[in-house]
């Protein structure tokens, strides 16, 4: 049986590229999207995607990945920017975790 391709490794990587770091910066510039929440909605954060993008082949390390993604060191970004986690955000993260799939890759 063939499998059917997705219509997105069709989308060259340049057009790819230009959408992440979009994404990246539009991250960057809300960060008052807090991760907990990203995570509690959809299931993944800026800490995936800097996960995400050493899957990827990047050779930085995961401290390095994740000030690429925060635009600032990790620690600098969770004393300046992030807010303690609800246990609601907590529980919400939970549930919206266990609907994620390995196989999205």
């Amino acid at each position: 049986m063939t499998q059917a391709t997705d219509p997105l490794d069709n989308l060259p990587d340049d057009v790819a590229a230009d959408a992440f770091r979009r994404l990246v910066r539009h991250l960057r510039h809300r960060h008052d999207a807090q991760n907990i929440e990203l995570m509690g909605l959809a299931g993944f954060c800026r800490n995936c995607l800097a996960d995400w993008i050493r899957d990827a082949g990047y050779d930085g390390d995961k401290a390095a990945a994740r000030e690429l993604i925060h635009g600032m060191p990790q620690e600098e970004w969770k004393v300046t920017r992030q807010t303690p986690a609800t246990d609601e955000q907590l529980a919400a993260m939970e549930a919206s975790l266990a609907k994620n799939r390995a196989d999205l890759r």
